[in-house]
């Protein structure tokens, strides 16, 4: 099943949240568009900051017509691998583009452009400042080897923080503001529980297109207390469970249960001394009162170690 956001091109224009429902099948979209006038680019190469947000000091665009706007990366992006295509995919709620031009209305996360090398200011690394040229996008800003989007209609707001979207192709990732390490900077996050097949499991909850829904978390056999093993592609189809600070907890869970650990991509939460992750490859199902994650991901092999839902 899928959810996401789906595109108004009336300038000024933001819709709510609009679903269909037929039989099983889920057609549903939120219309969060930012809708921008002009471009990012400065002749001198686009100005990345800092600024202070209620989950810490983030990526913020110092310069141009949206100076002060946050800046986001999807966990699916890798290299010249992008999650975030530059071309319209057809989806169950109809044709949809996840990134184009900063000031593309029709892109639904467009992203930051540059026509010069791009300038950190305060609290940013030049050192991690880059860029990768897109057909359909220019010049985009990297930091960390992150390409950087916008999504927000307006400076200082961060709506776009923690968006999951695991079940629209290609997308296939957990959205998260950029800490300026160049790690992701998550909200705190909570650990509760659902129910996958009339089991009790760990489970997060996530925004998606359709509001919140319990996502489950998964263990990973080859990790150690204390390590993850899941790197590189692995990490980008299990995202790890990041936290900023020490997560809360539901569903009469123990905080003495809980643990983080410091990764490349942020901190990630750990249950009983084991990492946790969500999979970018969730299903989502219709119940009697919404919809439900599936669990499609236990048991799946990955380099010889396997995934699976934990008990609580």
């Amino acid at each position: 099943m899928n959810t996401h956001f789906g595109s108004d091109q009336s300038p000024g224009v933001r819709p709510g949240l609009r679903g269909i429902v037929a039989g099983a099948a889920l057609v549903v979209s939120l219309a969060s568009v930012p809708v921008f006038a002009g471009t990012a680019s400065a002749a001198t190469g686009t100005v990345i900051t800092t600024s202070p947000t209620a989950f810490g000091r983030a990526l913020v665009v110092g310069s141009g017509p949206y100076a002060g706007f946050s800046l986001y990366f999807i966990t699916s992006d890798h290299g010249r691998t992008f999650g975030c295509t530059s071309k319209p995919v057809v989806t169950p709620v109809g044709t949809l583009l996840c990134t184009g031009p900063s000031n593309d209305t029709n892109a639904e996360w467009p992203a930051i452009t540059t026509t010069g090398t791009p300038i950190a200011g305060s609290g940013a690394s030049q050192q991690l400042l880059g860029t990768v040229w897109r057909a359909g996008v220019g010049d985009q800003v990297t930091y960390a080897g992150h390409p950087l989007y916008l999504f927000d209609q307006g400076p200082g707001e961060v709506t776009g923080e923690g968006w999951d979207e695991p079940s629209l192709p290609p997308w296939h990732g957990v959205w998260n503001l950029m800490a300026p390490s160049g790690r992701a900077l998550p909200w705190a996050g909570t650990l509760t529980t659902t129910k996958i097949g009339g089991t009790k499991v760990l489970a997060t909850p996530m925004f998606t297109g359709i509001g919140w829904i319990d996502f489950p978390v998964y263990s990973y056999t080859k990790d150690t207390p204390g390590h993850s093993a899941c790197t590189g592609a692995c990490a980008r189809a299990w995202p790890g469970m990041l936290t900023s600070g020490t997560p809360g907890v539901s569903g009469g869970l123990s905080p003495a249960n809980l643990g983080t650990l410091h990764t490349p991509n942020g901190t990630q939460v750990r249950y009983d001394g084991n990492p946790l992750y969500l999979f970018a490859f969730e299903g989502l199902a219709p119940t009697a009162t919404g919809f439900a994650a599936t669990g499609n991901g236990n048991g799946i092999s990955v380099n010889g170690g396997i995934f699976t839902l934990v008990t609580p």
